[in-house]
């Protein structure tokens, strides 16, 4: 007597049956140059993230070095570049060309404001009291643009172009581009308005020192709402370029603009060339750690950095240790 097969196969189990072998096989043996476009992918994703985090530890730098401060406000100078962004382009219906100016003109001018009629008016120049007033201002700020824009999340289109192209294999965004052009111009911009203008050398010989800048007739509170207006357009040039890839919330400055922070404590807080090392290692330790450890760490990697650096070298990676 025959005895009965265990299990009987038709035409669509060995299609299956293949297509399994051939998906195990694929992934077993995993080509190195898939491997490598990961990697690339991973980079530009790191550089895209840590310019955006490099040009907000420089506003953080900036108000830092001219009035001795952590300036918290520069968290919402980074949503309202995108809240200004978004009603230049939907309400008044300006062009991109139009409304990405105007919008980090209006945050600066926001940051001239802040200084100007929140920290001015203070009589205390105690440092602590100035930072719990930027701490108050923050919220006030954030409790504004909830009152104008409201909770739900808002969205803007790219500078240019949506159609992603391929570099080495890894697929990048127009926009991502974008963000590393117009931060490589910013950056020597900056460089050149410390060197070579009037504004730039007072806000320098300020922040060396202030007591002596004003014996040499510098106006001092001036040049403080001076710094306080370039931070601002920083972290407005920032919230416009993240935008586009990112949810716009009232308050999607605040993450952005602590990892910002945390960028700056690497570098060597105050330290421009800190900034921009601590924003971009930072930005790379973020995408690379994610892809190839876990993307639950993502956010978290950059306050363990902040951590493990107050820790080991408080000072930074280009920053002076105290009393040097």
């Amino acid at each position: 007597m025959s005895r009965e097969p265990v299990f009987s196969c038709n035409d669509r189990t060995v299609s299956y049956i293949y297509t399994v072998y051939l998906h195990e096989e694929k992934r077993r043996i995993k080509p190195a140059m898939s491997s490598f476009q990961d990697f690339i992918q991973f980079v530009f994703a790191g550089l895209t993230s840590g310019a955006i985090y490099a040009m907000v530890a420089v506003g953080f730098g900036v108000v830092h070095n001219t009035m001795g401060i952590v300036n918290f406000t520069q968290v919402d100078f980074v949503s309202l570049g995108g809240m200004f962004l978004f009603g230049a382009l939907a309400t008044a219906h300006l062009p991109m060309a139009v409304a990405l100016p105007l919008a980090v003109a209006a945050v600066a001018l926001t940051g001239a404001l802040v200084e100007f009629l929140g920290l001015r008016p203070s009589r205390s120049r105690n440092h602590l009291v100035l930072i719990f007033l930027t701490i108050g201002l923050s919220i006030v700020l954030r409790g504004v643009m909830k009152k104008v824009w409201g909770k739900n999340s808002l969205a803007v289109p790219p500078l240019h172009g949506e159609t992603p192209f391929t570099v080495l294999g890894a697929t990048i965004m127009p926009q991502a581009v974008w963000i590393l052009v117009v931060t490589a111009v910013a950056i020597a911009l900056l460089v050149l308005f410390f060197r070579k203008t009037t504004a730039g050398l007072a806000m320098r010989a300020v922040a060396s020192n202030p007591t002596a800048a004003a014996v040499v007739g510098l106006k001092v509170r001036r040049v403080r709402t001076a710094s306080f207006a370039l931070a601002g357009a920083l972290g407005g040039l920032a919230g416009v370029l993240v935008t586009p890839i990112t949810t716009l919330r009232y308050d999607v400055g605040v993450l952005l603009g602590l990892k910002g922070f945390s960028a700056a404590i690497l570098g060597g807080f105050g330290s421009f060339p800190g900034a921009i090392v601590g924003g971009i290692s930072l930005g790379l330790l973020e995408s690379l750690g994610a892809g190839y450890v876990s993307s639950a760490w993502k956010d978290t990697i950059a306050f363990l950095v902040l951590l493990l650096v107050l820790f080991v070298r408080p000072q930074g990676l280009m920053g002076k240790a105290a009393g040097s």
